[in-house]
């Protein structure tokens, strides 16, 4: 059984004692072996730490103003949840994230937004004290050039096929994707390894060779 008893207690368990590297490689040893986002998105500051739930939002490009502006944003943005990561793709001639979208989320219990594209308004973002991950900064509208066509759908980044549920976590060196059946074995087997290369480390600090250090535990 799970160390964790719930969604809280599972993100919170990651974020103090988990780091996307060692999450990583519990997924190659599992066979999951292409579930880091594109390495572009990266945090609006290193210190940024995420763990939640996907929300999926599918955008495109438009080229001209559109009857319903925005297309489907507000109605994406109004039914996100408790533990939710806003994570979208799907448009780049425009920033699809900032500050207005920021209050939305965060009021809503949204923990984090990932944006395979572009966020502007990075100061009232950063003041918000929300974890908002994304492949540069860029203040050109949305309004008239990108519309939300869909949410809670599949939606795929990169090598990353994303569905609606499956669990988001990000810290300074990227975003990883943990596929739902996954979650449990893939968390505790990560808890075990990361509390494993504290004792590898302290190995080597002490004179062990790298060599001996992998024979012994097998862990580099």
């Amino acid at each position: 059984m799970p160390v964790w008893r719930n969604d809280d207690e599972l993100f919170s368990l990651m974020k103090e004692k988990l780091y996307t590297p060692v999450v990583g490689d519990i997924l190659d040893m599992m066979g999951y072996t292409h579930q880091f986002l594109p390495s572009e998105i990266s945090p609006l500051r290193d210190e940024m730490k995420l763990a939640g739930r996907a929300c999926t939002i599918l955008e495109h490009d438009v080229y001209a103003p559109q009857k319903k502006a925005f297309g489907y944003l507000t109605e994406a943005l109004d039914q996100l949840q408790k533990n939710d990561v806003y994570i979208a793709t799907g448009a780049h001639n425009s920033a699809l994230w900032g500050e207005l979208l920021t209050a939305t989320a965060k009021t809503r219990g949204a923990v984090g937004a990932v944006i395979d594209g572009y966020t502007r308004d990075t100061p009232q973002v950063l003041a918000q004290n929300f974890p908002v991950f994304a492949r540069a900064r860029w203040a050109q509208d949305s309004s008239i050039r990108t519309n939300v066509v869909d949410f809670r759908c599949p939606i795929e980044i990169g090598a990353v096929t994303i569905q609606d549920g499956d669990l988001v976590f990000g810290d300074m060196d990227g975003v990883l994707i943990v596929p739902q059946l996954a979650v449990n074995e893939c968390i505790e087997r990560a808890l075990e390894k990361a509390s494993g290369e504290k004792v590898v480390r302290q190995a080597i600090e002490h004179g062990m060779s790298a060599t001996d250090a992998f024979k012994k535990f097998g862990i580099l």
